[in-house]
């Protein structure tokens, strides 16, 4: 018999299954509550115009949408995608979009071309878990930037741009796990500082359009590039978008904005990687898409749906969580999180809320340092209004319980 173990790489012994997929293993019953997958509620899934157009694709277009495809993806979604990032102020060109199969994979053909074993990443503190999984195996080293309500602190950065990092990863718009979102003025500070340094910066954006309050703010893409004087892709920004939270994730439609010579090599790797993204599934996302009544109409459903479960969800925590809890206060996305005094664990709570039918993700595995173990991801766009009142009390009772046995020292 083979002694598998004894032939893995040494990156695949670095590969981990996601906790979070693994919590979700957890909490499958339909009797749970769960506030723990990044999930878009599926009672809004546009299924009768999915239907709908995946009809007209196979009727005036089936036998290109069921062929093999260019790697590039699809030359309409790909000018869509292109002109719906420009926004009237960017002149970007389809040549530097690459469509790939959600921005997962995006991220996972950043690393191939451009990460070596043992170099340097700058992270915000904590980070998305995803892009983790996805970089850990590759040996780097993660140099964090603290973080606050307003995003990374911004002059905290210098100091680790100087030592030269590979690469540096964001999400700025509402951020995962936290939900918070750099502030206008400390983008204007950041891309000079990518100017100046030259990092290339992989700006991380799948909830961009699910803003419910406050001022929109401009991509680093678009700051960046009208801080050189630019209009165009052809900075140290590497931009990564999604329809997964806007449409629906089952789709996988994603895509990655890059310079030129970035581009040819994303194109190489994606090639020997799938080939190209579902052909299909690109025509079906650009029939629903071009039709701008529909498309924007939805979106502003899922602004507003995903809003008020915002908003209860807050209202719950702050009339039922104990006073030594604190929270983040999201403008948008789908997720905020909690922490804890440092008495709690909250690894250990998450057994005994599973036992009392409610879950969320612990954060500990989204921090670069070890030992924060007192904060958690709440997700607030899944769950329905009635087991959102329900979740919330029960783990404000866990958490105050756990206070009468490990209290604030």
């Amino acid at each position: 018999m083979t002694n598998w173990e004894s032939r893995f790489s040494d990156r695949a012994q670095l590969m981990r299954r996601s906790a979070i997929r693994e919590i979700l293993k957890l909490t499958a019953q339909p009797d749970v509550i769960s506030f723990a997958g990044g999930l878009p509620a599926p009672e809004f899934f546009p299924v009768e115009r999915i239907q709908e157009a995946t009809e007209t694709v196979l009727s005036e277009r089936g036998r290109e949408a069921l062929q093999y495809s260019t790697t590039e993806g699809m030359p309409e979604l790909r000018q869509y995608i292109a002109n719906w990032m420009g926004a009237g102020e960017m002149s970007i060109s389809p040549d530097n979009i690459l469509i790939t199969s959600g921005s997962q994979q995006a991220l996972d053909l950043i690393a191939k071309v451009l990460l070596n074993d043992g170099d340097t990443v700058v992270v915000e503190e904590p980070t998305y878990l995803g892009m983790l999984t996805i970089w850990k195996p590759y040996g780097l080293h993660f140099d964090a930037v603290p973080t606050d309500r307003d995003g990374l602190i911004v002059e905290e950065l210098e100091p680790l741009l100087q030592r030269n990092p590979k690469a540096m990863y964001s999400i700025p718009n509402f951020q995962n796990p936290q939900g918070v979102t750099l502030s206008h003025q400390r983008r204007e500070q950041l891309v000079k500082l990518l100017v100046k340094y030259g990092v290339p910066f992989v700006e991380d954006d799948p909830y961009g359009e699910m803003r419910y309050e406050g001022e929109f703010v401009p991509s680093v893409l678009r700051m960046e590039a009208a801080y050189r004087g630019s209009t165009g892709i052809d900075g140290s920004v590497i931009y990564c978008g999604t329809f997964s939270k806007v449409l629906t994730p089952g789709l996988r439609i994603g895509w990655v904005a890059a310079p030129d010579a970035l581009m040819e090599k994303l194109v190489q790797c994606k090639q020997a990687s799938d080939l190209h993204t579902s052909t299909i599934n690109q025509f079906v996302t650009y029939e629903m898409v071009r039709d701008e009544a529909f498309f924007r109409g939805h979106i502003q459903k899922l602004r507003q749906e995903y809003r008020a479960r915002r908003d209860l969800m807050l209202k719950l925590i702050e009339e039922n969580f104990p006073a030594e809890v604190t929270w983040t206060h999201p403008e948008g996305g789908l997720f905020l999180m909690v922490t804890l005094p440092t008495s709690l664990d909250a690894g250990e709570l998450l057994k005994q809320a599973v036992e009392q039918k409610v879950a969320y993700v612990p954060c500990n595995d989204f921090f670069i340092q070890d030992g924060v173990r007192n904060t958690l991801r709440i997700n607030f766009s899944n769950a329905r209004p009635e087991m959102i009142e329900a979740g919330i009390v029960r783990l404000g009772n866990i958490f105050k319980e756990a206070l009468v046995a490990a209290p604030v020292k």
